[in-house]
Order: C-alpha cells, then sequence, then structure tokens
C-alpha cells in the first residue's frame, strides 16, 4: 500500500467526542442503533431537528446491485459480474486517494467533512467514526468476522427485527453495495410529536472483517444527497490485522497523527466538607 494512501487532508475536520456510556434515550439518534451490530435505539429517541423526520412512506433508495458469494478483497456485486467495487481490504490493490488513517479504517478525506470520533471514556476507545457532509451523516464501524462467510445477511436480520419490535418499519432493498435496509425509526419531535426518522443501514462483507454504515439525513432518502456519502464508504480501507478475533468483535480505531487529544469531560467538583458548627453551650452551676 502506497505510504501516499494515507495522508493528511487538506479541509478536513477531526473532532473526538467522549462518551461515558450509552446515551440517553432522550438523545439518541438512528446511527445509534448500529453502535453494535444488530442493536437497536432506545425507546423513544428523540429527533434532533424537525427536518429529521419525515411520514414512513418516504422515498427508497435507488436500486443497486446485489450481493452474493463469499468474500475476497474489495466487496463482491452479483453473482456472475466480476468487476469489484469497494470498501477495500488493506492488502488489495487500492484505488489512489488521500486517506486519514484512523487505526482499523482509512477513511477518504472529502474537503469540507468534518469527522467525528466516538471514545469510550471507560476503555478510551475510539469505536466509532462519523462523517458529516452536506446536511448529512454516516457512521461507520469495521468487526471481525469468520474466514469462511460474511456476516451482513445474519446483522441485517437482527437490526430488522429489533427497529420492527420498537414500533419502526423496515424495507430489506437492493443498493450499490448489494443488499442494505431503509429503516423508518419511531421519534418524537421537538413539538411532542412522533414521527419516523429514515435510516439507510449498509453493509459489506470483506476477508475476515465487516464494514457497517448508516447513513442520516437527507443521503437517507434523496439519491442525489446520498452520492457523496456512498462514494466516500466504497472507498474506506479496513485494515483487519492477523490477531484472531471472535466474529464481531470490533476493530478499534485511533486518532489519527497530529489531531489533538480530546479533553476529558470535567469531572463534577467534590463536595466540600463543611464541619459542624458550634452550637450554644451550658454552663452547670452547682
Amino acid at each position: 500500500m502506497d505510504e501516499g494512501a494515507h495522508a493528511p487532508v487538506e479541509g478536513v475536520g477531526i473532532v473526538g467526542l467522549f462518551r461515558r456510556g450509552p446515551k440517553k434515550a432522550e438523545g439518541a439518534d438512528a446511527a445509534d442503533v448500529a453502535a453494535n451490530p444488530g442493536t437497536p435505539a432506545p425507546d423513544g429517541a428523540e429527533a434532533d431537528a424537525p427536518g429529521d423526520v419525515e411520514p414512513s412512506d418516504g422515498p427508497d433508495p435507488a436500486p443497486g446491485p446485489q450481493s452474493g458469494g463469499a468474500p475476497s478483497g474489495g466487496a463482491q456485486v452479483a453473482a456472475g459480474d466480476s468487476a469489484r467495487v469497494g470498501p477495500w481490504d488493506a492488502a488489495d490493490a487500492l484505488p489512489e486517494l488521500p486517506r486519514v488513517d484512523l487505526g482499523a479504517i482509512l477513511l477518504p478525506g472529502v474537503p469540507g467533512m468534518e469527522v467525528r470520533l466516538e471514545i469510550d471514556k471507560a476503555t478510551n476507545v475510539v469505536s466509532a467514526a462519523s462523517v458529516l457532509l452536506e446536511g448529512s451523516s454516516l457512521q461507520v464501524q469495521a468487526f471481525a468476522a469468520p474466514r469462511t462467510e460474511g456476516i451482513w445477511d445474519e446483522i441485517r436480520e437482527e437490526i430488522a427485527q429489533s427497529v420492527t419490535q420498537q414500533g419502526g418499519t423496515v424495507d430489506d432493498l437492493p443498493g450499490p453495495f448489494g443488499r442494505e435496509l431503509l429503516a423508518r425509526l419511531p421519534v418524537r419531535t421537538p413539538e411532542g410529536r412522533t414521527g419516523h426518522r429514515p435510516a439507510r443501514f449498509i453493509g459489506a462483507d470483506g476477508p475476515r472483517w465487516f464494514l457497517r454504515g448508516v447513513i442520516t439525513g437527507k443521503a437517507a432518502v434523496e439519491p442525489d444527497a446520498a452520492r457523496a456519502l456512498e462514494d466516500l464508504f466504497g472507498q474506506i480501507v479496513v485494515v483487519r490485522g492477523q490477531d484472531p478475533r471472535p466474529p464481531r468483535d470490533l476493530l478499534a480505531l485511533r486518532l489519527p497523527e497530529g489531531a489533538p487529544t480530546p479533553a476529558a469531560p470535567a469531572s463534577p467538583p467534590a463536595p466540600r466538607f463543611q464541619p459542624p458548627a458550634r452550637g450554644p453551650e451550658i454552663t452547670e452551676i452547682r
């Protein structure tokens, strides 16, 4: 792999976000549904903005090729089609692009995008990366997978079941990376109304790894708005490593070189000790 494949990218902002544990329900968003494969969002998740909420019959993503076969190298398209598309494995002959080195993920740099890294305060491990671009977001995580078969079909079923159990709806559709889910997650608007927030769950099975993405915002329902994030997802490189790992084990990310380490949340001030005040005295006279 060319050393310039993950050179620093101008115009890309890196923001670290510490998270002590699971978000409260009021602050959850669609990307939190897949913080771990198959994990639903908390009940009563609230929308960040009224524009994110739409009726449950919103437009579907544009159809694309279906995936098939065991993973080998970059993601495979439909059986019988020899064309290969990304995401890519670190051992592949990669398209030459500037990429941000996040450890297990080499993220393509797009001018104007902002990258937010979620950091578990308890373990100090970067668990996910979110790309914000043109009013939409893409959250990505990489996981270990079996050597002989992919896990996206199984995970997709689990996510669909979880969303349905929470009162949402989900459609399993063909997309540019194979099968994907268009979910409509139940949320509360700031006005207290019940609505649905669309989210696209996309995935790619690679050699001993699985890459999952969650697209929210306009790109979840508008094909033109989705193109930039889809192109970015397709140019991600996964660095699996050779260590034995159980399937679904999170491949940890890291802050890129030169990025400032985010300050940990301020600890609450220690309670001040107030010595007991001296009360009234009684003098005994005999």
